[in-house]
């Protein structure tokens, strides 16, 4: 593989990067030269855009891909094809599988179905049995096999006892919790954010105030057992305030958020359409405005996708009995940059994207310099497009944003020797 990157800005934060747009060229997976107009031969593949920008690859700390068990909606191959598309060139995947990941041998299965993809499929282990809540798993053995951080996913961790044996676990074998903190006793039944607009369309509703108090209580727990937890998928402003203060004393916590609880509020609900049933919730234009601004000031450390396809059957249905999630790898960068508009904070965007997530979970960052294996992410901020179903890589197509209009276009990704153009993956979905 030949490659040359032409005319484009580099933007690494953790490190220095080159003044100006530049040239790369990439030889058998690594980048060979950095400069101004690097002359190649006709063999050369060449990849330019209108406004090129370049970044150490994104990394996705919150995906689903369904294998084992439900290979229909996804599976480990069209999650990377997905993957790919959306600029991510690694992934964590949660446990949420048929069976769960939770023990070495799943974990195992995981790392050896994936070692010839373009995307690096990290491996999350459940953190109870069956991710029931009531047995911790061989953590150090999933540890040892190369799980990266422990989660029972959408399944919060009633028992504080049993949160507490994980977290000080996970601290002697210097892993990560990741909890999706909300108490169930207070959601019961609701299945929407509780407001003005779950009453209007009838349905239960889910209180904010669940998510504040199990943030509340995990804070305390890793206090108590001097352990870092990752929070996942924080979505309301009270459990941001508690975080904020958290990381202001110095305690080692660290959250995303999921980039349609950036994008869409509760509103979305009364059209009844069952894409935007989500957990968490949709949360009030007032939480979302929240999240935007804890965004710009640094106290959300990644944004993630949540990504969770689900098939027709799942979604085609009433509301009620609708699945939970969106298939939303392919769309976070196009979406966030629509709304929050990064072209004068790319830094903080590679942050979100790229180097947060890998330091939460202990990776290295990969480095756009000369020697350096190439592991990147090639985007445009000026391209306008729409997301249409034929457009998704992804088994599933269970989006909200099919027909929105997006500003940001993600162009393709280089990892593990391999280039993958979305306009190739396009093409040959087509063919």
């Amino acid at each position: 593989m030949k490659v040359l990157i032409k005319s484009a800005r580099i933007i690494q934060p953790e490190k220095k990067s080159p003044v100006g747009k530049m040239d790369i060229l990439i030889e058998n997976g690594i980048i060979k030269k950095i400069g101004k107009s690097i002359k190649v031969d006709s063999k050369t593949k060449v990849i330019e855009s209108g406004n090129l920008s370049v970044s150490p690859g994104w990394f996705d700390m919150k995906v689903n891909f369904r294998d084992p068990g439900e290979e229909i909606k996804e599976d480990l191959e069209s999650g990377s094809r997905a993957a790919a598309a959306g600029g991510f060139t690694g992934v964590l995947v949660m446990p949420s599988t048929n069976p769960p990941i939770q023990n070495k041998s799943d974990i195992e299965y995981i790392i050896k179905r994936s070692q010839l993809s373009p995307v690096d499929i990290y491996p999350a282990g459940a953190l109870s049995k069956d991710m029931a809540g009531k047995d911790i798993t061989e953590m150090f053995d999933m540890t040892k096999a190369g799980a990266l951080a422990f989660t029972d996913d959408k399944h919060p961790v009633a028992d504080s006892g049993l949160m507490l044996r994980a977290l000080q676990y996970a601290k002697n074998s210097d892993s990560l919790i990741i909890t999706f903190a909300t108490d169930e006793g207070i959601v019961g039944k609701g299945m929407v954010n509780e407001g003005v607009h779950s009453t209007i369309a009838g349905f239960k509703g889910s209180p904010s105030l669940a998510e504040e108090i199990g943030v509340s209580r995990d804070i305390k727990l890793a206090d108590y057992a001097e352990s870092k937890v990752h929070f996942s998928c924080v979505s309301t402003s009270d459990a941001i305030k508690l975080i904020k203060s958290a990381k202001k004393s110095g305690r080692a916590v660290s959250c995303d958020v999921a980039a349609h609880n950036l994008i869409l509020d509760d509103s979305n609900i009364i059209s009844y359409n069952t894409n935007f049933k989500v957990n968490p919730p949709l949360r009030s234009s007032a939480d979302v405005i929240a999240l935007r601004k804890a965004v710009k000031d640094g106290f959300i450390d990644v944004i993630c996708s949540d990504h969770s396809p689900q098939d027709s059957e799942s979604k085609n249905t009433e509301f009620d009995f609708a699945s939970y999630g969106i298939s939303g790898i392919e769309t976070v960068y196009s979406s966030i940059n629509t709304v929050l508009g990064f072209e004068k904070e790319p830094e903080l965007l590679v942050r979100l994207l790229s180097s947060n997530p890998r330091k939460i979970l202990g990776l290295p960052v990969p480095e756009i310099k000369e020697g350096e294996k190439a592991n990147i992410t090639l985007f445009d901020n000026s391209i306008k497009w729409t997301l249409s179903e034929s457009d998704m890589m992804s088994k599933s197509s269970n989006s909200p944003f099919i027909g929105q209009e997006f500003k940001g276009k993600v162009i393709g990704v280089v990892n593990n020797s391999k280039l993958i153009l979305v306009k190739d993956l396009a093409t040959a979905k087509s063919a």
